[in-house]
């Protein structure tokens, strides 16, 4: 049996573990399956959840392992925060790391100032945030994330292990078929190699090479045979691109992101970047079985970069991540012919052109840049009028793929190199291969204040990329 070993970073960083702070290195067993860990569900009861969040360090196990990592509530996920449109949310943020942090409710639509989705709150050492917002009565039900964006850090506790998933519950979920479907939320991480990466990693994005599913390495989903099954599946990862393929099964799209498709799609694999997520029906087989959950490789950076990858990124081999195992049978169920309908955003008041890249400054070493600037937290970059649609053209210039996220209101992708995209969804993630052109289109609406869009590979995002975006009424 291959044993590896490995390190979860502290709020430290990759600096912080080089100079000492920890030293706790975990031992991991390739190949083993584990017993599927329940995740932890808060759900808002009459009308409002209310929740105390402690981000703290904390020594976790997972079979054949041990260790350190960042945790929420001493959960590695944090765990699953769900509520229905109209709910109120009132989270009280404690923390106890060493750095500061924040919260970003990734994904959802809802304001971007005060106590809510704030971004450029600060939650010193020992201190407490609370937190307060209302989901809109017409918010579509989704998946969706929460993790740290306090900016200089968010890599390093995001890396570290600190992140969540919420579900919006609505009428997605009231579709006989897909109600009727086994539900399993899936949060993907990979988490750090005793062999930490330099600047070279935090230049790529760094990798962990043990990967895991709700905090187990290679768990088992039990699902009767015949049956229809809704896998939920967040990538929070810090820099890893996710590519799945369910072996002996067609995985069906019904969702991207926090919004419902209009028909299920058929997909042989699905790639989920950094901060995405998607739901997938399998219908299972009725004879039964064992079905591997599968990580296919994916190359996120020009050839230029393969010597630089190969010494600071994990394996990028196919890996088994979870395993489905049927337990007895049930009536099968069919797939829905319909979901839900999406409005195509058509008439946009104006175009923007966002050119992505990198670069080296002579006192500040390597930056990545939105057009030809690193971040500054001081200035706004992009000013746009509350209930406009806006066109924006995301232009990667460099030699790796960014995923783009943009916070409060989500995207439909356009056209990919004047090419125009078949598939009409809602994304808040839009991935942009090296040397692509990407038109989306979006509307800033109900919800005026400053924001952010940014690469959600997340080294990169603290490196500079990453933009000011101010709503104005």
């Amino acid at each position: 049996m291959n044993r590896r070993s490995f390190l979860a970073l502290t709020a430290g960083g990759a600096a912080a573990a080089s100079a000492g702070l920890l030293g706790q290195h975990w031992l991991s067993r390739a190949g083993q399956v584990s017993p599927v860990m329940s995740q932890p569900v808060v759900r808002s009861s009459q009308g409002a959840l209310i929740l105390d969040l402690v981000a703290q360090e904390t020594r976790i196990t997972i079979p054949g392992t041990a260790g350190r990592a960042l945790t929420y509530n001493g959960l590695l996920p944090g765990p699953v925060l769900e509520f229905n449109a109209g709910d109120d949310v009132k989270i009280q943020l404690h923390n106890r790391l060493n750095q500061p942090t924040n919260l970003h409710y990734h994904g959802l639509h809802v304001s971007p100032e005060g106590n809510a989705d704030n971004v450029f709150l600060s939650v010193q050492p020992g201190a407490s945030q609370s937190y307060s917002f209302q989901i809109p009565d017409d918010h579509p039900a989704g998946l969706f994330y929460y993790h740290p964006h306090h900016h200089g850090t968010v890599s390093d506790q995001v890396f570290g292990g600190l992140g969540g998933a919420l579900i919006v519950r609505g009428e997605l979920d009231r579709i006989p078929e897909v109600q009727s479907a086994q539900e399993e939320v899936l949060f993907l991480k990979d988490l750090p190699a005793d062999r930490q990466p330099g600047m070279g990693g935090a230049m790529l994005g760094r990798e962990g090479s043990v990967l895991t599913v709700n905090g187990q390495v290679n768990p088992t989903i039990e699902a009767p045979a015949g049956g229809l099954l809704r896998l939920r599946l967040v990538n929070g990862s810090n820099a890893r691109f996710w590519r799945l393929a369910l072996e002996g099964q067609r995985l069906h799209l019904i969702a991207t992101d926090g919004g419902a498709l209009e028909q299920p799609l058929a997909i042989e694999d699905l790639l989920l970047v950094p901060g995405a997520r998607a739901d997938v029906l399998v219908q299972i087989s009725p004879t039964g079985g064992q079905f591997r959950l599968r990580n296919r490789s994916y190359n996120r950076v020009g050839r230029r970069m393969m010597g630089m990858r190969r010494m600071v990124a994990s394996s990028q081999g196919e890996e088994t991540i979870a395993t489905i195992q049927t337990h007895g049978t049930t009536t099968p169920v069919a797939l829905p012919r319909e979901l839900l309908p999406i409005q195509p955003l058509n008439n946009p008041v104006r175009t923007r052109r966002f050119v992505m890249n990198h670069g080296m400054a002579p006192s500040m070493g390597m930056m990545f840049l939105i057009n030809g600037q690193p971040y500054d937290h001081q200035r706004i970059d992009t000013r746009v009028r509350l209930g406009d649609i806006e066109e924006w053209d995301l232009v990667n210039t460099g030699v790796m793929d960014h995923p783009f996220h943009v916070h409060v209101n989500p995207m439909q992708v356009i056209s990919r190199n004047g090419e125009p995209e078949r598939l009409l969804a809602w994304r808040d993630v839009v991935l942009v291969r090296a040397g692509e052109t990407v038109r989306v289109r979006t509307q800033f609406r109900d919800f005026s204040g400053r924001s952010v869009y940014h690469c959600h590979i997340l080294d990169h995002e603290d490196l500079g990329m990453m933009g000011n975006l101010l709503i104005e009424a």
